[in-house]
């Protein structure tokens, strides 16, 4: 492991002397630019930010930890909104370093520590396996702000420098869903199938509550307006595989499934589906150009908006929140541009379906639209004992005084970002 860079004078000498050093791994993405060719770490950056103490947009470097890299689809939607955020805040080239294929292991540690020693005074860490070892960097390092990407633990870990972020992904879900929903219902009424038939796929890469999270919700929203459909689920039991994936669509479709989404990392599904010509609803990515015949439409989160917030907070010397939650209004929550397969009536449909989402008189996890085991919700404990001052036996089905509307408070700012949805709702399979 490497040791805590301690802010003393001798290092800061030596830092002088390897200032043009390159500091990475093979992994590391630091792009250059003329007033830095080589990249490296100025030696002004290496003491990190204090609490309190604001150091101005052109002191800053964000460090971004990747589980993959740009061929995993969900990897490259945190590099695109590096990027993005890079181009808002006008940061130099060396000023952002992207660190890519980061196991969920002590590597993801290591990747902090080197990132702290590049001078990056904000670090994000896009996977659920990373938060013990972002946890404990945050711990050795408390000038630097540590955020992580489906967390649990930030409310009572009791390190002031760890977040957790995440957003509420679950109405681009069911807005995507939507979609899905209205294409099966063109397909019924064009005679391709019955009622009966309109079957949708999906390709999960866990059985965790993240992925029935989104795969619920996708399932409510094409419910919503398709009340005849059903879903098969089969698990990879990996994120990124990109022949699992294929084959997992492939089964589903020879299974009978006539659209197909997912839950995973790869273009496998995708490309799956355009060969068998099954419409198929994306996740993260565009899916337009690899199967122009089939794509409809994809739902992300757009952590562009995240990036912003947290980079100009520490250069501010502002505290901001230790579980941040994402939504459409903060421009969080996307639904990618709608594809020429989709149905002319979905656009108008979908920013229906959006109003209602934001004044909040339509909650995606209505008790009353779903049952489990043929019963409507009335209480659900969530195994959600990191939710701060909550206890683990918390009800998490609640009444909205405005609306009259019962329902499970998903990724809800009274408990804590990440998903807690774990259940399989009538109409669903799951293998």
């Amino acid at each position: 492991m490497k040791k805590a860079l301690k802010v003393i004078a001798l290092v800061l000498a030596l830092a002088m002397v390897f200032a043009f050093a390159a500091c990475g791994n093979k992994n590391d993405t630091k792009p250059t630019d003329a007033a830095n060719p080589t990249g490296a770490a100025n030696p002004a950056d290496t003491t990190g930010t204090k609490s309190g103490e604001a150091i101005g947009l052109e002191n800053i470097k964000f460090g971004l930890i990747c589980l993959h890299d740009e061929n995993s689809t969900y990897d490259n939607n945190f590099i695109m909104a590096a990027k993005e955020a890079q181009a808002a805040l006008g940061l130099r080239d060396d000023q952002v370093i992207i660190k890519t294929n980061v196991d969920e292991s002590n590597a993801c540690y290591e990747a902090a520590s080197d990132l702290v020693e590049n001078g990056c005074n904000v670090i994000m860490a896009d996977s659920f396996g990373h938060e013990s070892y972002m946890k404990q960097a945050a711990q050795e390092h408390p000038d630097v702000q540590f955020c992580h990407a489906t967390g649990t633990s930030s409310k009572t870990a009791g390190i002031a420098n760890f977040h957790n972020a995440f957003a509420t992904i679950y109405e681009g879900r069911f807005l995507a869903g939507v979609v899905a929903g209205l294409k099966l219902n063109a397909m019924i009424e064009a005679g391709d199938i019955t009622a009966e038939q309109a079957k949708i796929g999906y390709v999960g890469a866990f059985p965790y509550a993240e992925v029935k999270s989104g795969y619920t919700s996708f399932f409510l929203g094409a419910r919503y307006v398709c009340p005849s459909a059903t879903m098969k689920v089969v698990y990879t039991n990996s994120w990124f595989d990109i022949d699992l994936e294929k084959t997992a669509a492939e089964n589903l479709i020879n299974d009978g499934c006539v659209l197909v989404s997912q839950h995973a990392d790869s273009e496998g599904a995708p490309k799956a589906c355009e060969a068998a010509g099954v419409p198929n609803v994306a996740y993260n990515i565009d899916t337009s150009s690899i199967a122009p015949k089939t794509a409809l439409v994809s739902s992300r989160i757009n952590w562009a908006p995240y990036y912003e917030m947290i980079i100009n907070a520490v250069a501010n010397g502002e505290t901001f929140a230790t579980d941040w939650i994402g939504t459409i209004a903060t421009g969080s929550v996307e639904l990618l541009p709608l594809s020429a397969n989709v149905t002319a009536d979905a656009a108008a449909k979908v920013e229906e379906v959006k109003a209602k989402l934001a004044d909040g008189s339509l909650k995606v996890f209505d008790c009353s639209t779903f049952t489990v085991k043929g019963e409507n919700l009335t209480e659900y404990l969530a195994d959600v004992e990191d939710m701060g001052d909550f206890a683990p036996d918390t009800n998490v089905i609640v009444k909205d005084e405005a609306t009259g509307i019962t329902y499970f408070a998903e990724s809800d700012e009274q408990f804590r970002s990440a998903p807690y949805f774990d259940l399989i709702i009538d109409g669903i399979t799951a293998d």
